[in-house]
């Protein structure tokens, strides 16, 4: 036997022995069947939906009440803020000069009432004693009240003078969290000068603008919910109110759909879409996984009794929830779909 046939054997021999005594390997397992649901007719909720946009029921921006450089700043976009909590100061020292100035015309003031009142008790007691006319009682008495008119606006300049000071402090109204800062460290503020934005996401609410012709529908359904189509979720509305006044340029009226308040995950500005229920009827529904979007066509993979999937294109209708859609051509009840078409496209018994 020639030297390269010996060899060939050889390589041979190691081949079937590293398959071992079981023989060669076993061969691929067959695809496993695909997931399938089946097209169901049954009763849904009508539904009217429109564009809406999710905003903060309590968002406020604080101002500044009075002039000064800013000198400390506390927080910054996004961070979360206690009721009462200092946010920002503003330089005090004017102010408090102005309340010692105040507190020291109290001082004044108090002195020249208490001499006003003696003097009009000795006047007085002089009266009585025949030393002194009723004409210097009456003086008496009138510099008294002008003491004690003075006195008052004292102390009321001086709880001006304290209160204007206060106001070099900002505070949070109420918890929330800061989604905007429109000051820097040394800036001057001044009377109405932006300082802080912030909400309460606590509470939320969407706000739709709807035609107004269909303003009765949506009263008379009192039903809706949320599609937030970049988080993909769907919130229901814990209450609708309409605004009772419309748009004279464009004949839309605005509706506020108020969220529960354990709807997490989302801030004001987000788009939503909003789906106003106005009835019930049987509609052809089918799962919204199982419909395959390529380009401008819209279809699904349907498996027969074979387990071939077909592609099939289907025009698809309003109605639907976060699980179906609804379908107006192309499907009948009791056919079966693919849940995963990208799968079933990629089985061999495919046919597109």
């Amino acid at each position: 036997m020639k030297p390269a046939s010996l060899a060939f054997l050889a390589a041979a021999g190691l081949v079937l022995a590293a398959c071992g005594p079981s023989g060669p390997a076993p061969a691929l397992k067959a695809a496993a069947p695909l997931s399938t649901a089946t097209v169901e007719l049954r009763e849904v909720d009508l539904t009217t939906s429109a564009e809406a946009v999710v905003e903060a029921v309590r968002q406020s921006t604080v101002s500044a009440q009075v002039s000064g450089r800013i000198v400390d700043i506390r927080f910054d976009v996004g961070d979360r803020v206690e009721k009462g909590a200092v946010i920002l100061r503003i330089d005090e020292r004017a102010a408090s000069q102005a309340v010692a100035a105040s507190e020291a015309q109290v001082r004044e003031a108090e002195a020249n009432l208490v001499n006003a009142r003696a003097s009009y008790e000795r006047a007085r007691q002089l009266l009585a004693q025949k030393f002194v006319s009723q004409a210097a009682v009456d003086k008496a008495e009138a510099d008294f009240k002008a003491a004690e008119s003075r006195m008052k606006a004292t102390l009321a300049g001086a709880g001006a003078a304290a209160t204007e000071k206060s106001f070099t402090t900002i505070v949070a109204p109420y918890s929330g969290v800061v989604s905007a800062r429109h000051v820097q460290l040394g800036e001057m503020a001044a009377p109405g000068k932006p300082l802080f934005t912030g909400f309460d996401p606590t509470g939320l609410r969407v706000v739709a603008t709807v035609p107004s012709a269909q303003v009765p529908a949506i009263q008379s359904g009192a039903k809706a919910r949320i599609e937030v189509p970049s988080l993909g979720r769907w919130v229901e509305v814990k209450s609708i109110t309409v605004v009772p006044s419309a748009d004279p340029r464009t004949h839309t009226t605005q509706v506020r759909l108020d969220l529960p308040a354990d709807a997490k995950g989302l801030l004001p500005g987000v788009f939503a879409r909003a789906y106003f229920v106005t009835g019930r009827a049987p509609r052809l529904m089918v799962p919204r996984e199982a419909v395959l979007r390529r380009s401008e066509v819209t279809a699904v993979y349907v498996v027969d009794a074979q387990g071939q999937a077909r592609l099939r294109q289907v025009r698809l209708g309003t109605a639907s929830d976060e699980k179906t859609v609804e379908v107006l051509a192309g499907l009948k009840a009791g056919e079966r779909v693919a849940l995963e078409p990208v799968k079933a496209g990629m089985a061999p018994a495919a046919a597109n």
